[in-house]
């Protein structure tokens, strides 16, 4: 699996390069370097005081559907869903050790998404509480009746946190199939990826 992190500089922090030792380092002016395809994964570091907004359009729309992770200098809960909705696989801290950024690897990877702990905690939270006030009037499955029926699995299985390689074997069919059913998913529902496809299965918003 290659990875390419992308900085304002070519001056790769010593934990990027134990956790990634064949990874490939560029400048934002270097995207063209990086090859098209959806194999690898893309780490784009947000410097402190910098603007998300001066990554979506030059990093992000570069990605060519490879996972992209936003290595925060600064990270907070805010900015990590800012860059789910813009389309990251994941945001984590800049300074993480290599056994995290290399766990951060294998989860987007197989097609999860990295939130870090205390956003998944409080996402899980507030679904719980979502689905215990609706408890006494169940919400309508809109959702589910615009898919078949093995794609409200997937979706299902998605929405609890499933990774493609986790689904496919919980319904004995491959990673291939898996990609197969979300993209139908993700359009018969006009949903961008897994975290919307998340939220609006659990009844919640970004």
């Amino acid at each position: 699996m290659q990875h390419w992190f992308i900085d304002t500089e070519v001056n790769p922090l010593p934990t990027w390069q134990e956790a990634m030792p064949k990874a490939r380092f560029l400048r934002r002016d270097q995207l063209a370097d990086i090859p098209g395809g959806r194999q690898g994964v893309i780490w784009c570091r947000l410097r402190s005081g910098e603007s998300l907004d001066s990554l979506v359009h030059s990093v992000f729309a570069c990605a060519n559907g490879k996972p992209l992770i936003l290595l925060c200098d600064e990270p907070e809960e805010a900015l990590t869903m800012e860059a789910l909705s813009a389309g990251a696989a994941g945001c984590c801290n800049t300074n993480a050790a290599p056994e995290v950024l290399k766990q951060v690897a294998l989860v987007v990877s197989n097609g999860g998404l990295w939130v870090g702990q205390s956003l998944l905690q409080r996402l899980v939270g507030s679904t719980s509480r979502a689905l215990g006030e609706k408890a006494e009037r169940p919400p309508r499955d809109d959702w589910s009746t615009l898919l078949s029926e093995r794609e409200a699995q997937v979706a299902r299985l998605v929405a609890g946190g499933a990774s493609n390689k986790e689904i496919a074997g919980q319904l004995a069919i491959t990673e291939r199939t898996v990609k197969a059913h979300l993209t139908a998913i993700f359009e018969k529902l006009s949903l961008r990826d897994r975290l919307q496809l998340s939220l609006r299965i659990n009844g919640l918003s970004l």
